[in-house]
């Protein structure tokens, strides 16, 4: 059966959920990680303490991770600083350019790779298109205000209804 490119295979409230047994066993060996709104708020300029335990839980697991953000050079590379992970900036998701330079970067293929991020016509696309092996949608941190923002998340809810849709049917069928 074909997967809608818009529908996440798995929706979180926040990225502490995912855990490196879960990704293990979905045969995960990388991960593209989106920042602001699914990392940290865009206010944080560097990831928090929380962030940080996440990676390392996942990085002593084996799993690698780079992140793909929309923003600009200046707030990505603040944010790997200290992290060193592969990072590309004004990426242009859902362009799929991007996603394709972090699985060279990350040496995984794209079966093994998931893309986490907090918006579905980005990040989700973004995964689709590049053919990644799952694509995780997490709660915004905090979302923006803005009319483009709202805009944009209301037009994200129909999607995330067919998630919860598919998934009580899979989950009935147990």
């Amino acid at each position: 059966m074909r997967r809608s490119r818009f529908i996440p295979d798995y929706y979180f409230d926040t990225v502490y959920e995912i855990t490196p047994d879960m990704l293990k066993e979905l045969g995960i060996r990388g991960v593209i990680l989106d920042i602001d709104n699914t990392l940290v708020p865009y206010e944080i300029p560097e990831p928090t303490e929380e962030v940080r335990a996440w990676l390392s839980g996942l990085w002593e697991a084996g799993i690698k991770t780079a992140f793909v953000s929309n923003n600009h050079r200046d707030r990505v590379e603040l944010f790997n600083k200290t992290l060193g992970c592969p990072a590309f900036f004004d990426s242009g998701k859902p362009l799929k350019k991007s996603c394709r330079s972090a699985l060279k970067a990350l040496d995984t293929p794209p079966e093994e790779t998931a893309i986490i991020g907090d918006q579905v016509f980005t990040d989700v696309l973004a995964g689709g298109l590049a053919g990644l092996g799952i694509r995780i949608l997490v709660k915004p941190i905090k979302d923006k205000t803005s009319m483009f923002f709202r805009f944009k998340r209301l037009l994200e809810k129909p999607v995330i209804r067919s998630y919860h849709r598919k998934n009580r049917k899979r989950n009935s069928k147990k």
